[in-house]
């Protein structure tokens, strides 16, 4: 089954630290433009990190310098490494297989002040 779950959103202070992890299935994350991306309470959904085939990673300014896109591809794992967090960082994150444009279903980060 080809597919992505997220797992890892929690309820941390701010200045705190999350992993997020996105599992794949079906299809190597290695092959595939890799995204992080966001949705907070009434707002759309924002891009976040971008993690290319040959390594290079991408960032929204905002998350520049304390979040950190990385793989395990003996895991086909796609992690997102936050640290410092923010109350702003409170959100729904999603992984997505840019290529395909396939999403998973999301995990929960709240981020109290």
């Amino acid at each position: 089954q080809v597919q992505l779950v997220e797992s890892g959103g929690d309820l941390v202070q701010s200045g705190g630290s999350l992993r997020l992890t996105c599992e794949g299935s079906g299809f190597p994350i290695s092959d595939v433009i890799m995204t992080w991306h966001r949705q907070a309470p009434g707002k759309a959904r924002e891009w976040v990190a971008t993690l290319a085939p040959g390594g290079a990673t991408f960032y929204t300014d905002s998350v520049k310098g304390r979040f950190t896109v990385s793989r395990d591809d003996s895991k086909n794992t796609l992690y997102l490494e936050m640290n410092n967090l923010e109350p702003e960082d409170t959100a729904v994150y999603y992984c997505q297989n840019f290529d395909s444009s396939m999403w998973g279903q999301g995990t929960q980060v709240t981020v109290s002040s």
